[in-house]
């Protein structure tokens, strides 16, 4: 069980880490719970997280990957890790640092799923727009294919952020940097509809609310519950490819550049910091098309 100095040494970091960087909620849970979970190690090893060694370090990745964590996993972990024991010894409460010649796992590249163009619109057309939620979930829908927003961008999304006058969306994403989104035709058509017809409906007396996707209790949805309505309705357009959170997002950049879009373009809508994340859309779209051309080509 992760003692109390450890505990306040994670805190501490989180802090210095929010302060610093401005790192979302998100980001900052997750590091937390990368870190606990080495307290919880370290302690049952009978040692702290101030007395970690090299050695220890090896052991704990060592133990994480016997448990069946991926290495994409495991990778971030060390991530966190090594940002902590930075932090730690900037303080000058450790001397060395037992991350330094820690190796990170090796990584594969694996492809985001993405979905087909035209699986996208059985996904679009799957909500029953007759009801106040099927019609907020169409919309949400159109707006993250249109726009390629993260669900936490997409749920978070206020009243104040988009103009349908001008067709953007600003967005505040990671990092609390700011980009604004071209929505298209297709997507104003649905939100002038949805803000008209079921909005206020699912506010119910909460009219003050900013959200522009309330839940059906006229709050803020939560990332889970559209997650949970995303499964529903692909099941009902009888998709069953593997599906994430980001699904949308990737078919968003995939199809982009399968269309002729530039790279850089895309990178700028989708909020990437650094070209190199972006171009794994790259590597779709050449998958693609090498499958188009052993299923279609005589020689293929």
């Amino acid at each position: 069980m992760l003692n109390p100095a450890d505990q306040a040494l994670i805190d501490a970091f989180l802090d210095a880490l929010w302060l610093e960087k401005g790192l979302s909620e998100n980001t900052l849970k997750s590091y937390r719970h990368d870190l606990e979970k080495l307290g919880d190690w370290v302690s049952g090893q009978g040692t702290t997280l101030l007395t970690l060694r090299r050695a220890d370090m090896n052991t704990y990745l060592s133990y994480r990957m016997q448990r069946g964590l991926k290495a994409r996993s495991t990778a971030r972990c060390l991530s966190c890790v090594r940002a902590f024991y930075r932090y730690l010894l900037r303080e000058n409460k450790i001397d060395v640092d037992p991350t330094l010649q820690v190796e990170n796992p090796k990584l594969g590249r694996p492809l985001p799923d993405t979905l087909t163009e035209a699986d996208v619109e059985k996904l679009l057309a799957a909500p029953d727009t007759s009801s106040p939620i099927g019609m907020r979930d169409r919309t949400m829908l159109e707006v993250l294919y249109a726009c390629g927003l993260r669900v936490s961008e997409l749920t978070n999304l206020k009243m104040s952020e988009i103009n349908l006058r001008q067709g953007v969306v600003r967005i505040v994403g990671k990092g609390s940097k700011e980009r604004l989104v071209p929505l298209g035709e297709e997507a104003i058509s649905w939100l002038n509809r949805y803000l008209q017809e079921a909005r206020n409906e699912l506010l119910k007396k909460n009219l003050a609310q900013d959200t522009v996707f309330p839940s059906n209790r006229g709050s803020v949805m939560t990332r889970q519950t559209f997650w949970h309505r995303l499964k529903e309705h692909a099941r009902h357009a009888g998709i069953t490819k593997k599906l994430s959170p980001h699904t949308l997002r990737h078919a968003f950049a995939t199809h982009l550049l399968n269309h002729g879009a530039d790279l850089r373009v895309v990178q700028l809508l989708l909020g990437h910091s650094d070209l190199s994340t972006t171009q794994i859309y790259t590597h779709i779209a050449q998958h693609r098309m090498k499958e188009l051309h052993q299923e279609h080509h005589p020689r293929g």
